[in-house]
């Protein structure tokens, strides 16, 4: 009766009868299961398992709410494991799986860097349930007959270098979606070395951390006896880059032979915290990319970025989105600082296929907003802009006859040709709260969409 299963869990116990319920009854024989752990702010005042809610210990109150911190994170792991494993048992011996989705966004685990050892080792002390997770989860690719779409991002400890080895040759071999994130993996780990990628010669999608994708894999994918892969999603994040290196990646060359093997490769990045010098390495001309996502809390993307992606990647970009999430909302970035001509203005003018446009953070000039609607017009189907983005200059305020916002309103919804306001509320722009979620998500449909 069901053979696609959604799931989205919260990590409560209150989920598990339920969960354990459907997968008793379902698990065996679906053939698409995708599960969800929903992030939540699990504990009132945010902090991580790493900063011990800033509590000071020379206060007593402090002191007492830092205990029943540290509890409630180790009551979050335990379930969290929990459910893991109901989820893994149910579904060891499906021969008819054919698609299968883990989403765990680990931020909700580790707010503040690497999940803190003392916690994992407090729940599972000895290890056994790590253990046994990665072992169900081995043995439910070596039992698979079906197999053919593999995606699991931001789970806690459950892929391991090792994993894929379990897949058969012949599942390997007509897998068609291959993606495997985790900005958690130590040293320089990677979860798929480029003699294991030589076994899915049928792969039309892969997403994978950026600094894992090496110019050995771009060879690989480029050679003849693989199909053209067609969609690549690639999340190059700050503490991947810090810990392994960019030597590796592909350079245009590399590039070029895979956009030549593949006429229709598209590719999706998502850039977290990474510095201006080491995006100008990475972004080469010879990218197809159709979707950049700039996610930020420290390194603000410059305005020579966005001037460079609006010239290399003009005939490919659709989708661009600007985040920067600073406590200090009076001194946002200004990328048309010192330039004649703003570089998002230039960007909607260059990129003709732009239908997706998101910011906050950067300061939007109204008049530039005005100028990017009228040059993209109804092709721009979605212009997200937070109201705390947008800025006036003094013409536009000094102006009695005029409100300035109504104005913006009105011109901005012209030119588009359907109603718009800006983003009041940044808590509903789920590409700001969960970065790692929307990634996914987008990863997801982008690979979908062949």
């Amino acid at each position: 009766l069901w053979p696609q299963l959604r799931v989205c869990l919260r990590v409560s116990p209150a989920e598990q009868p339920r969960l354990e319920f459907l997968m008793r009854k379902c698990g065996w024989f679906v053939r698409e299961l995708r599960v969800e752990f929903a992030a939540e702010n699990y504990l009132s005042g945010g902090g991580g398992p790493g900063d011990g809610g800033g509590a000071d210990p020379g206060t007593g109150g402090e002191e007492v709410e830092a205990l029943q911190l540290s509890a409630r994170w180790l009551e979050v792991l335990r379930t969290y494991l929990e459910l893991v494993l109901c989820v893994l048992v149910s579904i060891r011996n499906n021969r008819n799986l054919q698609k299968f989705s883990l989403f765990g966004d680990i931020s909700v685990l580790q707010q503040q860097g690497n999940l803190s050892n003392t916690y994992l080792s407090k729940v599972d002390p000895d290890g056994k349930k790590i253990k046994q997770i990665q072992q169900l989860f081995e043995e439910i690719l070596s039992n698979s007959r079906q197999l053919k779409w593999l995606s699991c991002g931001f789970m806690l400890e459950i892929v391991t270098p090792t994993s894929l080895s379990s897949l058969s040759n012949s599942i390997a071999n007509t897998m068609e979606h291959l993606s495997l994130l985790d900005n958690n993996i130590p040293g320089n780990s990677t979860l798929i070395t480029t003699v294991e990628l030589e076994r899915f010669v049928n792969l039309r999608s892969l997403a994978l951390d950026f600094c894992d994708f090496t110019a050995e894999m771009a060879r690989v994918l480029s050679d003849s006896n693989h199909v053209p892969l067609q969609r690549l999603s690639l999340l190059v994040h700050n503490v991947s880059v810090m810990h392994k290196s960019l030597d590796n990646m592909p350079n245009d060359e590399h590039w070029k032979a895979l956009s030549r093997r593949s006429p229709s490769l598209r590719v999706y990045i998502m850039a977290f915290d990474i510095k201006s010098e080491d995006m100008l390495k990475i972004l080469k001309p010879s990218i197809p990319l159709e979707r950049i996502h700039f996610d930020s809390y420290i390194t603000c993307v410059s305005g020579a970025i966005v001037d460079l992606i609006s010239r290399q990647y003009d005939k490919f970009l659709t989708h661009f989105i600007l985040m920067n999430d600073v406590i200090d909302t009076s001194g946002f970035p200004d990328l048309s600082d010192n330039r004649n001509e703003d570089p998002l203005v230039l960007l909607a003018w260059r990129c003709t296929k732009l239908s997706l446009l998101a910011i906050h953070g950067y300061t939007v000039w109204a008049h530039n907003l005005i100028a990017i609607a009228r040059l993209r017009g109804s092709n721009l189907k979605v212009l997200e802009v937070t109201e705390e983005s947008i800025d006036f200059d003094q013409g536009e305020l000094a102006d009695q006859d005029v409100d300035p916002v109504h104005n913006l309103i009105e011109q901005v919804s012209l030119g588009l040709g359907q109603p718009w306001h800006a983003v009041m509320d940044i808590e509903s722009l789920s590409v700001f709260t969960e970065p790692n979620r929307h990634f996914y998500r987008e990863m997801q449909s982008f690979s979908e969409d062949i």
